[in-house]
């Protein structure tokens, strides 16, 4: 992948992000490589991942780090760079995905509906013991399609949320911060994608034989 040019940063790679930035702002071009050679595979990952098209993500890569650079006196350091990065990052493959869609291009507020999500949560339609533990699931490559299959299912806004709280490890106010959600949004949606992640795994390597019927649980909390 095509990156940023290479210049002497090894001085600064034990250097915290939030002196870079300091170093950045003041003009030090060195600072800002230092913090695009930080990051550039966790976003570069993240732009896979959501679009799934290696030459997509490749340009949102770049293109994120050029808004970056040319944003970055406005950064008010409120949040991490990362999790600015990522918001950056998030917002450009948002557009892509818009634009392969033939949907006109909004604001990260308005992509992700900043407004509460208020319908019930799903309740499981196959309830099964899984035949085996799941820490010998993953170590089968069938495994890692049917997980890459069951992200592809999730609608756009479930699965930029599971991405970046449960694959990036984001927490759950850092993904608020990336996504311009509130805190209670990112749970609710957290929770929906994971519930069916479960379920689309569970009617791949659940026990027939240990099936259980769904019934009525009462109202989600």
């Amino acid at each position: 992948m095509a990156g940023f040019s290479k210049m002497d940063t090894d001085a600064l790679e034990s250097i915290p992000d939030a002196e870079l930035v300091r170093r950045a702002k003041a003009g030090e071009l060195a600072a800002f490589e230092a913090l695009a050679n930080r990051y550039e595979q966790r976003v570069y990952a993240l732009a896979r991942r959501i679009l799934r098209h290696p030459q997509d993500a490749e340009d949102v890569t770049q293109q994120a780090f050029l808004s970056a650079l040319e944003h970055l006196d406005g950064f008010r350091e409120e949040a991490s760079f990362s999790t600015w990065l990522l918001r950056i990052a998030t917002f450009a493959a948002l557009k892509v995905i818009r634009k392969r869609n033939g949907l006109e291009v909004v604001s990260l507020d308005e992509a992700t509906e900043a407004s509460p999500d208020r319908d019930s949560i799903p309740h499981p339609e196959y309830i099964a013991d899984w035949r085996e533990s799941p820490e010998r699931l993953v170590s089968r490559n069938e495994t890692r399609r049917l997980i890459d299959e069951a992200l592809d299912e999730l609608d756009e806004k479930h699965r930029v949320v599971f991405l970046l709280r449960d694959v990036e490890g984001l927490s759950v106010r850092e993904t608020a911060e990336a996504l311009g959600l509130s805190e209670v949004n990112v749970k609710v949606r957290l929770l929906r994608a994971r519930l069916q992640l479960r379920e689309r795994l569970t009617q791949a390597f659940g026990d027939p034989a240990k099936r259980l019927a769904p019934h009525a649980h009462g109202e989600a909390v």
